[in-house]
C-alpha cells in the first residue's frame, strides 16, 4: 500500500488575517473551495513550486468560539528556510512575535493568529550564532 502525503488542516478564526500570516512565511493561494451548504470555505496554501505540500486553511462562516485556543494539542506545522535569520527578521518586521528565537542558527517557532505553531528550520548545516537572536529570550508558548 502507498501513502502520499496530502495536506494539513488548521482551523481558522480570521480568515484573512490568517492568509496574511501564511503569505509572509511564502505561502501562496493554490486552491480554494467555498461551501454555502456548509458554510464553510477551504483555502489551500502552499510555497510556490511546492503545491503537492499546501496547508489547508478551514474558516467556517459563523465562527468558531472554540478558537484561538492553546491548540498545542495540534503539534505544529514545519518549513524549511534558506536563511532562518533573514526569515525571523522578515517576519518580526511585519509585526510577527518569535516565540523561539533561531538562538542555535537552526530552529525557531511563531505563531499563527489562530495559534497554530509554525516551526522553522534552515535548510542544510546551523548557521553561527548571530545577534540579535543568540541571546534573545523566548516569548510566549511555542
Amino acid at each position: 500500500m502507498t501513502v502520499r502525503y496530502l495536506h494539513t488542516m488548521v482551523r481558522v478564526k480570521d480568515l484573512d488575517a490568517s492568509k496574511a500570516f501564511y503569505e509572509k512565511l511564502g505561502l501562496r493561494e493554490i486552491r480554494r473551495i467555498d461551501n454555502e451548504g456548509g458554510r464553510f470555505s477551504l483555502v489551500f496554501m502552499a510555497p510556490p513550486g511546492q503545491e503537492e505540500c499546501p496547508v489547508e486553511l478551514t474558516w467556517n462562516w459563523d465562527g468558531d468560539e472554540g478558537l484561538p485556543s492553546d491548540s498545542r494539542h495540534f503539534g505544529h506545522l514545519a518549513y524549511e528556510v534558506d536563511d532562518i535569520y533573514e526569515m525571523c527578521r522578515q517576519l518580526q518586521d511585519s509585526g510577527v512575535t518569535i516565540n523561539r528565537p533561531p538562538r542555535d542558527g537552526h530552529m525557531a517557532f511563531v505563531r499563527s493568529p489562530d495559534n497554530v505553531s509554525i516551526e522553522i528550520l534552515q535548510k542544510g548545516e546551523r548557521k553561527p550564532p548571530q545577534e540579535p537572536w543568540s541571546s534573545m529570550p523566548n516569548t510566549g508558548h511555542w
